[in-house]
């Protein structure tokens, strides 16, 4: 089966209860792709723990560099309290630093990278040096209003960076994580208006990178509005299929 050939599978909606546990390795680089909100890092966290393989977010990384204060993390910080991408050169040498680990060996999930079309084509070098199989890339497709109200609905653990909303699942203890007891806020990014500009980025910038893995023929798209267990269960049929 060819990879672009199961995207109908996607639009059947069938899911597999049994597929919590998958049968095959995944063995090769799963890209999530997708508007900001679009479900992309909550995908790639249950995705990558589910087959025992690192969840590579450039945003995170980015992140602690800035709680960090180092030289990278004071360069972004302005960058993405402004809504923009990070340049590519920022980017790049630390994501084929961190792919070439051990970890990496069986199969990694990108969430957040690549965003541009220049990243994608650099990634897609630096991968066919790797012993894995072809990179395939998934496209959470989301309404632009769901995505913006997903987002300005979004509280952040300052210290875990584990996610709360205000539309219904926000911790126990007003302001304070469950998780690590951390403080829980609205990120500068996740505002209204910051939003927006990300999503006209978005558009300008990265929707090539999905047309780019669309003519390589590693491209799926996946319905991204649906609850979240559900696009789980798509993707993880999706993925069984191809290994």
């Amino acid at each position: 089966m060819k990879d672009s050939d199961p995207v109908a599978v996607c639009e059947a909606g069938v899911a597999d209860e049994t597929l919590g546990t998958p049968a095959h390795p995944l063995l090769r680089a799963l890209v999530l792709l997708g508007a900001p909100g679009a479900g992309k890092g909550t995908q790639a966290r249950e995705v990558a723990k589910i087959y025992g393989v690192p969840h590579l977010s450039t945003g995170d990384m980015f992140r602690e560099h800035v709680a960090k204060g180092t030289e990278l993390g004071l360069r972004a910080k302005p960058i993405m309290g402004s809504g923009k991408l990070v340049p590519d050169e920022i980017v790049l040498g630390m994501v084929e630093e961190r792919v070439a680990r051990k970890d990496c060996a069986a199969g990694f999930v990108l969430d957040g990278f690549p965003r541009t079309l220049p990243q994608a084509e650099r990634l897609e070098e630096i991968l066919s040096l790797l012993p894995l199989r072809r990179s395939l890339a998934v496209n959470l497709t989301v309404d632009e209003e769901e995505v913006v109200r997903r987002i300005v609905s979004r509280r952040t653990c300052k210290s875990c960076g584990a996610i709360y909303s205000t539309a219904g699942n926000m911790p126990r203890v007003d302001g304070k994580c469950d998780v690590c007891g951390g403080q829980v806020i609205l990120r500068p990014d996740d505002r209204e208006d910051v939003v927006r500009q990300r999503l006209a980025t978005y558009h300008e910038q990265t929707r090539p990178v999905v047309d780019f893995y669309r003519r390589r023929g590693q491209l799926l798209e996946l319905d991204g509005s649906k609850e979240i267990a559900a696009v789980q269960r798509d993707l993880l049929e999706l993925l069984e299929r191809l290994q």
